[in-house]
């Protein structure tokens, strides 16, 4: 059975705490794994969360500061220990290949898998495969930073019972798929339109363009709230929402899951999240993200 989840492996920003492991995200996607920002600690969090070194398909870094890649090292290393039996592909800002290079060759290993290296140079799209489109967005960040976006390729979904009222059944359902049309019925008349789910990841930044483009018409939205609101100017100095400013976001942008994470250690309530996000009028599914909690993707519009 498809599963789609994402298992977080840790929410704080730039330093650890007793709670909260440096950031780390897996989306499980089908059969696909995609690891998102993996900090300091992410391999042990793996560990902890039941996540496998073969779970890793593709791994996508935002930004080069440390609380979002220093477990580059680790995990690739890992993977590479392991011998994952696939191909794994790495997406990360270009203007950071020397750090990505350093992080990848940190200390001596065995390479027994192929990693490819597949860089964000400007906004567009980054891989098509069967399953999705995963594409990119230059967001607001001291440094260059990047959000992705998954889009599942919109489908079909058949009508059994205007099936029966055409008389098509069996092999001819696939026929009707494939073409078209049979026997004068077209696809359309017994089927309905099914839109593909969509899944944006979006952390340090101020409001950008990008965070609207990124989160538009998102079934989940991941996404950093730093900061509480009555501390919006140190968020912006620094390139960081708020939690009012994300879930904002978030409405304006039809969300339907909102995953709030990347929290300051000068927070120790973090129930104030919720309190601000719902403030701010986000009324869809929200979750304050804790580490080592899986969030399923919302079931699909039918």
């Amino acid at each position: 059975m498809s599963v789609r989840e994402l298992v977080v492996l840790g929410t704080a920003s730039q330093v650890p705490t007793r709670h909260r492991n440096h950031n780390g995200y897996l989306l499980r996607w089908d059969g696909e794994g995609i690891l998102f920002d993996p900090g300091e600690g992410t391999q042990r969090q793996m560990l902890r969360a039941g996540v496998a070194a073969h779970d890793i398909h593709r791994i996508c870094v935002t930004h080069f500061h440390g609380d979002h890649s220093l477990g580059l090292a680790g995990v690739i290393q890992r993977i590479n220990l392991d011998q994952v039996p696939h191909p794994v592909t790495a997406h990360y800002p270009a203007s950071g290949q020397h750090f990505f290079d350093r992080l990848r060759y940190a200390t001596a290993y065995r390479e027994t898998v192929e990693l490819t290296e597949a860089p964000a140079t400007a906004d567009g799209v980054l891989a098509t495969t069967a399953a999705y489109t995963l594409d990119t967005r230059r967001l607001s960040h001291p440094v260059e930073s990047y959000g992705y976006r998954l889009t599942e390729p919109d489908t079909r979904r058949m009508l059994p019972a205007r099936l029966a009222e055409h008389g098509i059944a069996g092999p001819d359902v696939g026929r009707v798929q494939r073409d078209g049309v049979l026997g004068g019925v077209t696809l359309e008349q017994v089927s309905e339109h099914r839109r593909g789910q969509r899944f944006a990841f979006v952390m340090d930044t101020r409001l950008c363009d990008g965070v609207y483009a990124l989160a538009e018409g998102c079934d989940m939205l991941v996404i950093e709230s730093t900061f509480l609101d009555e501390d919006a100017k140190p968020a912006a100095d620094h390139g960081h929402l708020t939690a009012g400013q994300a879930a904002r976001v978030a409405k304006e942008a039809g969300v339907r899951h909102l995953v709030l994470t990347h929290f300051s250690q000068r927070y120790g309530d973090p129930e104030l999240f919720e309190v601000q996000a719902r403030g701010a009028g986000f009324d869809g599914e929200l979750t304050v993200a804790q580490d080592l909690i899986r969030v399923p993707l919302p079931t699909r519009h039918h």
